[in-house]
């Protein structure tokens, strides 16, 4: 999936002017997002505090040190020197870029305050125990340099990013599915068959199976036909049902013949419908529950090991598994029995 990043830059402004211009249109055209003090050139306190929320939203931090020291606080710090202890406090990768030779600029690029020159090499010793940070002569170097460790960071400590919107939904799904996986894995490492299962099926059955008798809400709709008034009513249900109750309907349904993946959510669906509408004497038509407690009843089944389902052709087939034979066949003759 195609990702943007977002990248903080982060300098003094005047003196570093057409470096900024320069990394700016180099991160663009890595497909990335800058952003920096060109939203407030002159920065204070009140400005400060909305560029942290800007920091925070970023995946990466660029720092480039000149000779200026910069705008300072009223505890005698810059604002440069600020974000850069607030991305690291955030713990956002931070890639710093020092002058090589900053004695060979011109004077209008230095600091006129001799205590501000103090502070810049603080700073600069500061930053340069950053395993990160790399040294630039002019501002073809300086862009080279943030273009080549800007890749390596991300190849090397990669970001959440930014997607499309219309993106968006499809990862949410992915996501949600995915943990829906890792709890139904979780659930089937620490359930097992019963002492009492094995002997009734005269076999050491050890093959762990989720719990099927965890209750879950189920909400469904369904249609009919109301004579009276000529026309279709939709009506809405909930069923509270668990997975056991649905797969002793499923499978004495499979026991003689492979059932398409739509013959099967339609009997999953009447199963579970006649569970919430037990005294329903209306025949009901288009009953329907959502794809995603379908898919997730499916997911259930298939981790189960009772059931097959394999791809034709066309459709996907349900099949019983050998386990989930024995298991119908144990029920039906304790029905026969008169076993409960």
């Amino acid at each position: 999936m195609n990702k943007r990043f977002q990248v903080f830059l982060s300098s003094t402004y005047s003196d570093l002017k057409e470096e900024r211009q320069k990394v700016m249109q180099t991160l663009m055209s890595m497909d990335c997002i800058p952003a920096g003090m060109e939203l407030f050139p002159a920065m204070d306190e009140e400005q400060f505090e909305f560029i942290k929320r800007v920091i925070d939203d970023c995946d990466y931090y660029i720092l480039i040190v000149g000779a200026r020291y910069g705008s300072i606080d009223e505890n005698g710090i810059s604002y440069t020197e600020k974000e850069y202890d607030y991305a690291k406090e955030k713990g956002i990768p931070v890639l710093a870029f020092l002058h090589s030779d900053i004695q060979s600029l011109p004077a209008n690029k230095f600091d006129g305050n001799v205590s501000l020159r103090e502070k810049l090499d603080a700073f600069r010793t500061k930053v340069q125990s950053n395993r990160l940070v790399k040294y630039w002569i002019n501002g073809d170097d300086l862009n080279g340099k943030v273009a080549v460790s800007l890749m390596q960071t991300i190849k090397t400590y990669p970001a959440v990013g930014w997607i499309r919107a219309n993106m968006q939904t499809n990862l949410e799904t992915l996501q949600e599915l995915n943990n829906l996986r890792k709890e139904i894995e979780t659930l089937r490492n620490e359930k097992y068959i019963s002492e009492k299962d094995k002997c009734l099926l005269g076999e050491d059955i050890t093959q762990k199976l989720i719990d099927l008798d965890t209750d879950f809400t189920v909400e469904g709709n369904y249609k009919y036909y109301d004579y009276g008034i000529h026309q279709n009513v939709k009506n809405n249900w909930v069923a509270q049902v668990c997975m056991r109750y649905i797969w002793d309907g499923l499978g004495i349904a499979l026991i003689d013949n492979p059932l398409t993946e739509g013959s099967v959510r339609n009997k999953i669906e009447k199963i579970i419908y006649d569970k919430a509408n037990p005294d329903n004497e209306i025949s009901a038509q288009y009953i329907h529950i959502p794809t995603a407690t379908y898919q997730k009843i499916k997911l259930y089944l298939r981790l189960s090991g009772l059931v097959k389902i394999e791809n034709n052709d066309t459709q996907q087939v349900w099949s019983l598994s050998d386990e989930g034979r024995i298991d119908i066949l144990r029920k039906l003759c304790m029905f026969k029995n008169g076993t409960n």
